[in-house]
Protein backbone atom coordinates (compact mmCIF):
# COMPACT_ATOMS: atom_id res chain seq x y z
CA UNK A 1 0.00 0.00 0.00
CA UNK A 2 2.73 2.00 1.08
CA UNK A 3 4.41 1.31 -2.81
CA UNK A 4 1.67 1.83 -4.67
CA UNK A 5 0.96 5.80 -2.57
CA UNK A 6 4.59 6.47 -3.01
CA UNK A 7 4.50 5.81 -7.13
CA UNK A 8 1.30 7.66 -7.32
CA UNK A 9 2.59 10.37 -5.38
CA UNK A 10 5.55 10.42 -7.67
CA UNK A 11 3.64 10.15 -10.86
CA UNK A 12 1.32 13.60 -9.77
CA UNK A 13 4.46 14.95 -9.04
CA UNK A 14 5.80 14.33 -12.31
CA UNK A 15 2.57 15.24 -14.25
CA UNK A 16 3.07 19.06 -12.21
CA UNK A 17 6.28 19.25 -12.99
CA UNK A 18 5.92 18.17 -16.76
CA UNK A 19 5.40 21.18 -19.32
CA UNK A 20 2.19 20.81 -20.90
CA UNK A 21 2.52 20.19 -25.27
CA UNK A 22 3.42 22.73 -26.87
CA UNK A 23 0.61 23.46 -29.95
CA UNK A 24 1.38 21.76 -33.30
CA UNK A 25 -1.11 24.21 -35.08
CA UNK A 26 -0.86 27.91 -36.43
CA UNK A 27 -3.97 30.10 -34.55
CA UNK A 28 -4.92 33.07 -36.55
CA UNK A 29 -7.14 35.47 -35.09
CA UNK A 30 -8.53 39.00 -36.69
CA UNK A 31 -9.92 40.98 -39.74
CA UNK A 32 -13.06 39.63 -41.24
CA UNK A 33 -11.14 41.83 -44.49
CA UNK A 34 -8.21 39.67 -44.53
CA UNK A 35 -10.05 36.08 -43.41
CA UNK A 36 -10.32 35.04 -46.99
CA UNK A 37 -6.84 35.53 -48.12
CA UNK A 38 -5.46 34.08 -44.81
CA UNK A 39 -7.83 31.18 -45.10
CA UNK A 40 -6.39 30.50 -48.80
CA UNK A 41 -2.89 30.76 -47.67
CA UNK A 42 -3.12 28.42 -44.68
CA UNK A 43 -5.23 25.72 -47.13
CA UNK A 44 -2.45 25.60 -49.38
CA UNK A 45 -0.11 25.56 -46.39
CA UNK A 46 -2.30 22.60 -45.12
CA UNK A 47 -2.07 21.03 -48.21
CA UNK A 48 1.75 20.34 -48.50
CA UNK A 49 1.42 18.09 -45.94
CA UNK A 50 4.62 19.45 -43.61
CA UNK A 51 2.44 21.26 -41.28
CA UNK A 52 -1.27 21.57 -39.94
CA UNK A 53 -3.68 23.60 -41.48
CA UNK A 54 -3.62 26.88 -39.59
CA UNK A 55 -6.62 27.59 -37.76
CA UNK A 56 -7.83 31.11 -38.39
CA UNK A 57 -10.91 32.87 -36.99
CA UNK A 58 -12.83 36.12 -38.38
CA UNK A 59 -12.95 38.59 -34.82
CA UNK A 60 -12.39 41.73 -36.50
CA UNK A 61 -9.51 43.97 -36.03
CA UNK A 62 -9.67 45.32 -32.97
CA UNK A 63 -10.80 42.46 -31.35
CA UNK A 64 -7.94 40.07 -32.93
CA UNK A 65 -5.07 42.13 -31.76
CA UNK A 66 -6.83 42.68 -28.46
CA UNK A 67 -6.49 38.46 -28.21
CA UNK A 68 -2.91 38.89 -29.85
CA UNK A 69 -2.21 41.40 -27.45
CA UNK A 70 -3.64 39.35 -24.42
CA UNK A 71 0.41 37.73 -23.86
CA UNK A 72 2.49 35.31 -24.42
CA UNK A 73 1.66 31.37 -24.47
CA UNK A 74 -0.05 28.61 -26.25
CA UNK A 75 -3.26 30.11 -25.34
CA UNK A 76 -3.00 33.19 -27.17
CA UNK A 77 -3.08 33.46 -30.95
CA UNK A 78 -0.08 33.47 -33.10
CA UNK A 79 -0.64 35.85 -35.88
CA UNK A 80 -3.34 38.61 -36.03
CA UNK A 81 -5.05 40.08 -39.09
CA UNK A 82 -5.43 43.39 -40.12
CA UNK A 83 -7.10 45.78 -42.52
CA UNK A 84 -5.11 48.74 -40.77
CA UNK A 85 -2.31 49.59 -38.82
CA UNK A 86 -1.54 48.75 -35.34
CA UNK A 87 -2.59 51.74 -33.26
CA UNK A 88 0.03 53.18 -30.80
CA UNK A 89 -2.77 52.35 -27.65
CA UNK A 90 -2.39 48.57 -28.98
CA UNK A 91 1.32 47.69 -29.35
CA UNK A 92 1.42 49.34 -25.91
CA UNK A 93 -1.29 47.36 -24.49
CA UNK A 94 0.69 44.17 -26.29
CA UNK A 95 3.99 45.38 -24.63
CA UNK A 96 2.52 45.75 -21.18
CA UNK A 97 0.96 42.16 -21.67
CA UNK A 98 4.78 40.72 -22.22
CA UNK A 99 4.04 41.01 -25.86
CA UNK A 100 7.85 42.95 -26.63
CA UNK A 101 9.03 41.50 -29.78
CA UNK A 102 5.70 41.86 -33.14
CA UNK A 103 6.69 41.15 -36.94
CA UNK A 104 4.44 43.36 -39.03
CA UNK A 105 3.91 42.07 -42.49
CA UNK A 106 2.31 44.00 -44.94
CA UNK A 107 0.43 41.91 -47.55
CA UNK A 108 -1.48 44.24 -50.13
CA UNK A 109 -4.23 47.01 -50.31
CA UNK A 110 -7.65 46.76 -50.02
CA UNK A 111 -10.54 48.92 -51.40
CA UNK A 112 -13.98 49.85 -49.20
CA UNK A 113 -16.57 49.59 -51.65
CA UNK A 114 -20.39 51.45 -50.88
CA UNK A 115 -22.04 49.02 -52.41
CA UNK A 116 -25.59 47.86 -53.49
CA UNK A 117 -28.03 45.56 -55.15
CA UNK A 118 -27.65 44.86 -58.68
CA UNK A 119 -31.38 45.04 -58.75
CA UNK A 120 -31.31 49.09 -57.83
CA UNK A 121 -29.87 51.57 -60.02
CA UNK A 122 -26.31 52.71 -59.57
CA UNK A 123 -25.58 55.77 -57.33
CA UNK A 124 -22.73 58.26 -58.26
CA UNK A 125 -21.38 59.50 -54.70
CA UNK A 126 -18.81 61.58 -53.27
CA UNK A 127 -17.68 61.66 -49.68
CA UNK A 128 -19.10 64.80 -48.95
CA UNK A 129 -22.58 63.46 -49.27
CA UNK A 130 -21.39 60.39 -47.32
CA UNK A 131 -20.47 62.13 -44.78
CA UNK A 132 -23.84 64.25 -44.78
CA UNK A 133 -25.89 61.02 -45.12
CA UNK A 134 -24.37 58.84 -41.95
CA UNK A 135 -22.45 61.57 -39.45
CA UNK A 136 -23.93 62.15 -36.16
CA UNK A 137 -23.55 65.91 -36.97
CA UNK A 138 -23.49 67.85 -39.82
CA UNK A 139 -22.80 71.84 -40.91
CA UNK A 140 -26.11 73.51 -41.62
CA UNK A 141 -26.40 77.77 -41.25
CA UNK A 142 -22.84 77.72 -39.54
CA UNK A 143 -23.19 75.23 -37.40
CA UNK A 144 -23.26 71.49 -36.15
CA UNK A 145 -26.61 69.92 -35.82
CA UNK A 146 -27.88 66.53 -35.10
CA UNK A 147 -28.27 64.30 -39.25
CA UNK A 148 -31.59 66.23 -40.73
CA UNK A 149 -31.82 64.02 -43.74
CA UNK A 150 -34.00 61.23 -43.47
CA UNK A 151 -33.77 60.39 -47.66
CA UNK A 152 -30.58 60.28 -50.15
CA UNK A 153 -32.32 62.59 -52.10
CA UNK A 154 -32.70 65.23 -49.45
CA UNK A 155 -29.03 65.58 -49.57
CA UNK A 156 -29.04 65.70 -53.48
CA UNK A 157 -31.69 65.71 -55.76
CA UNK A 158 -29.39 63.41 -58.20
CA UNK A 159 -29.73 61.14 -55.51
CA UNK A 160 -32.22 58.43 -55.35
CA UNK A 161 -35.66 59.28 -53.05
CA UNK A 162 -35.09 56.30 -50.60
CA UNK A 163 -34.43 56.13 -46.77
CA UNK A 164 -30.64 56.38 -46.40
CA UNK A 165 -30.15 52.84 -44.88
CA UNK A 166 -26.11 51.92 -45.14
CA UNK A 167 -25.13 48.24 -43.31
CA UNK A 168 -21.63 48.37 -42.05
CA UNK A 169 -19.25 47.16 -40.01
CA UNK A 170 -18.87 47.98 -35.90
CA UNK A 171 -16.38 50.07 -34.02
CA UNK A 172 -14.23 46.80 -33.45
CA UNK A 173 -13.94 46.35 -37.31
CA UNK A 174 -10.33 47.82 -39.20
CA UNK A 175 -13.04 48.35 -42.59
CA UNK A 176 -14.95 50.80 -39.70
CA UNK A 177 -11.64 52.46 -38.68
CA UNK A 178 -10.50 52.87 -42.61
CA UNK A 179 -14.25 53.93 -43.71
CA UNK A 180 -14.22 56.76 -41.22
CA UNK A 181 -10.88 58.19 -41.58
CA UNK A 182 -10.65 58.04 -45.42
CA UNK A 183 -14.82 58.69 -46.24
CA UNK A 184 -15.63 60.06 -43.38
CA UNK A 185 -13.05 62.36 -42.79
CA UNK A 186 -12.59 63.37 -46.24
CA UNK A 187 -15.84 64.33 -46.66
CA UNK A 188 -15.96 66.66 -43.64
CA UNK A 189 -13.01 68.37 -44.94
CA UNK A 190 -15.19 69.70 -47.84
CA UNK A 191 -16.94 71.91 -45.80
CA UNK A 192 -14.89 74.71 -44.46
CA UNK A 193 -16.47 75.27 -40.83
CA UNK A 194 -14.73 71.68 -40.19
CA UNK A 195 -11.96 72.32 -42.61
CA UNK A 196 -10.96 75.43 -40.05
CA UNK A 197 -11.89 73.06 -37.15
CA UNK A 198 -9.35 70.71 -38.31
CA UNK A 199 -6.71 73.20 -38.35
CA UNK A 200 -7.41 74.97 -35.27
CA UNK A 201 -8.25 71.47 -33.12
CA UNK A 202 -7.66 67.93 -35.02
CA UNK A 203 -9.29 65.96 -31.88
CA UNK A 204 -12.35 67.92 -32.03
CA UNK A 205 -12.29 67.14 -35.91
CA UNK A 206 -12.02 64.03 -35.82
CA UNK A 207 -14.95 63.62 -32.73
CA UNK A 208 -16.97 65.47 -35.28
CA UNK A 209 -15.95 63.61 -38.47
CA UNK A 210 -15.75 59.69 -37.09
CA UNK A 211 -19.03 59.99 -34.92
CA UNK A 212 -21.46 58.08 -37.35
CA UNK A 213 -25.23 58.54 -36.03
CA UNK A 214 -27.35 55.91 -34.51
CA UNK A 215 -30.87 56.67 -35.40
CA UNK A 216 -31.52 53.78 -37.80
CA UNK A 217 -30.35 55.24 -40.58
CA UNK A 218 -26.80 53.46 -39.98
CA UNK A 219 -27.31 49.91 -39.03
CA UNK A 220 -23.99 47.64 -37.59
CA UNK A 221 -23.94 44.51 -39.55
CA UNK A 222 -20.98 43.09 -37.36
CA UNK A 223 -18.22 41.49 -38.43
CA UNK A 224 -19.50 39.41 -41.21
CA UNK A 225 -18.77 40.79 -44.62
CA UNK A 226 -21.03 37.84 -46.54
CA UNK A 227 -24.39 38.63 -44.39
CA UNK A 228 -24.38 42.28 -45.55
CA UNK A 229 -24.27 40.84 -48.98
CA UNK A 230 -26.91 38.65 -48.38
CA UNK A 231 -28.86 41.46 -46.92
CA UNK A 232 -28.06 43.40 -49.78
CA UNK A 233 -29.44 41.40 -51.93
CA UNK A 234 -33.03 40.96 -49.95
CA UNK A 235 -33.50 44.55 -49.78
CA UNK A 236 -32.34 46.79 -52.52
CA UNK A 237 -32.96 49.92 -51.23
CA UNK A 238 -29.64 49.21 -48.90
CA UNK A 239 -26.22 50.02 -49.51
CA UNK A 240 -23.34 47.84 -47.55
CA UNK A 241 -19.54 48.79 -46.37
CA UNK A 242 -17.53 46.33 -46.80
CA UNK A 243 -13.57 45.56 -48.74
CA UNK A 244 -13.50 45.09 -52.28
CA UNK A 245 -12.38 41.44 -52.31
CA UNK A 246 -16.46 40.80 -51.21
CA UNK A 247 -17.29 42.69 -53.99
CA UNK A 248 -15.04 40.67 -56.42
CA UNK A 249 -16.53 37.37 -55.04
CA UNK A 250 -20.28 38.95 -55.33
CA UNK A 251 -20.35 41.13 -59.07
CA UNK A 252 -23.23 38.57 -60.34
CA UNK A 253 -25.54 40.27 -57.53
CA UNK A 254 -24.22 43.44 -56.31
CA UNK A 255 -21.85 46.49 -57.68
CA UNK A 256 -19.28 49.13 -56.39
CA UNK A 257 -20.71 52.44 -56.43
CA UNK A 258 -18.49 55.11 -57.90
CA UNK A 259 -17.25 57.97 -55.23
CA UNK A 260 -15.64 61.24 -56.12
CA UNK A 261 -16.44 60.11 -59.98
CA UNK A 262 -13.85 56.91 -59.40
CA UNK A 263 -15.18 53.11 -60.05
CA UNK A 264 -14.02 50.90 -57.15
CA UNK A 265 -11.93 47.82 -59.42
CA UNK A 266 -8.48 46.79 -59.26
CA UNK A 267 -6.81 49.26 -61.14
CA UNK A 268 -8.07 52.15 -59.71
CA UNK A 269 -7.27 50.93 -56.15
CA UNK A 270 -3.82 49.40 -57.35
CA UNK A 271 -2.84 52.75 -58.82
CA UNK A 272 -4.54 54.98 -55.98
CA UNK A 273 -7.03 57.04 -57.72
CA UNK A 274 -9.67 55.40 -55.95
CA UNK A 275 -10.08 57.47 -52.87
CA UNK A 276 -10.78 54.85 -50.43
CA UNK A 277 -8.52 52.50 -50.76
CA UNK A 278 -6.01 51.25 -47.55
CA UNK A 279 -3.16 48.65 -46.89
CA UNK A 280 -3.38 44.84 -45.17
CA UNK A 281 -1.39 43.76 -42.21
CA UNK A 282 -1.05 40.71 -40.55
CA UNK A 283 1.19 40.33 -36.98
CA UNK A 284 3.23 37.70 -35.82
CA UNK A 285 4.25 37.07 -32.31
CA UNK A 286 8.24 36.61 -32.45
CA UNK A 287 8.13 34.60 -28.98
CA UNK A 288 5.80 32.35 -30.66
CA UNK A 289 8.37 31.40 -33.90
CA UNK A 290 10.54 28.00 -33.33
CA UNK A 291 7.99 26.88 -30.90
CA UNK A 292 4.57 26.93 -32.84
CA UNK A 293 5.32 24.84 -35.91
CA UNK A 294 5.84 25.76 -39.35
CA UNK A 295 4.91 29.59 -38.19
CA UNK A 296 7.99 31.38 -40.22
CA UNK A 297 7.01 28.89 -43.09
CA UNK A 298 3.79 29.80 -42.95
CA UNK A 299 5.09 33.88 -43.49
CA UNK A 300 7.26 32.83 -46.36
CA UNK A 301 4.01 30.94 -47.83
CA UNK A 302 1.70 34.24 -47.75
CA UNK A 303 4.44 35.98 -48.83
CA UNK A 304 5.51 33.88 -52.05
CA UNK A 305 4.95 35.17 -55.65
CA UNK A 306 2.72 32.12 -55.87
CA UNK A 307 0.01 33.63 -53.58
CA UNK A 308 1.26 37.38 -53.52
CA UNK A 309 1.73 38.39 -56.72
CA UNK A 310 0.00 40.12 -59.70
CA UNK A 311 -0.45 36.33 -60.84
CA UNK A 312 -0.55 34.85 -57.66
CA UNK A 313 -3.91 32.97 -55.80
CA UNK A 314 -4.76 36.19 -53.55
CA UNK A 315 -5.82 38.50 -56.37
CA UNK A 316 -7.67 36.03 -57.60
CA UNK A 317 -9.58 36.38 -54.40
CA UNK A 318 -9.59 40.50 -54.65
CA UNK A 319 -6.03 41.18 -52.89
CA UNK A 320 -4.54 44.19 -54.27
CA UNK A 321 -0.90 43.17 -54.33
CA UNK A 322 1.95 44.91 -53.62
CA UNK A 323 4.32 45.90 -56.57
CA UNK A 324 6.95 43.68 -57.28
CA UNK A 325 9.67 45.74 -55.36
CA UNK A 326 7.55 46.29 -52.66
CA UNK A 327 6.94 43.01 -51.86
CA UNK A 328 10.68 41.66 -51.75
CA UNK A 329 11.08 44.37 -49.43
CA UNK A 330 7.98 42.85 -47.33
CA UNK A 331 9.35 39.77 -47.85
CA UNK A 332 12.85 40.04 -46.65
CA UNK A 333 12.22 42.34 -43.73
CA UNK A 334 9.75 39.13 -42.81
CA UNK A 335 11.64 36.18 -43.04
CA UNK A 336 14.70 38.75 -41.21
CA UNK A 337 11.71 38.60 -38.37
CA UNK A 338 12.23 42.14 -38.09
CA UNK A 339 10.55 43.82 -34.99
CA UNK A 340 7.63 46.14 -35.39
CA UNK A 341 7.99 49.68 -34.37
CA UNK A 342 5.53 52.48 -34.93
CA UNK A 343 6.91 55.22 -36.92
Amino acid sequence: MKTLSLVLALGIAAGIAAPAAARDQIRIVGSSTVYPFSTAVAEQFGRRGKFKTPVVESTGTGGGIKLFCAGVGDATPDIANASRRMKDTELASCQAAGVKDIVEVKIGYDGIVIANSKKAKPAALTKQQIFLALAKQVPKDGALVANPYKKWSEIDPSLPAIKIEVLGPPPTSGTRDAFVELAMEGGAKTFPMLAALKEKDENAFKAVAHAIREDGHYVEAGENDNLIVQKLVANPNAFGVFGYSFLEENTDKIRGNSVDGVTPNFDAIADGKYGISRALFFYVKKAHVGKVPGLKEFIAAFMSPAAASEDGYLADKGLIPLTTKERAAVAKSARSLTTFALK
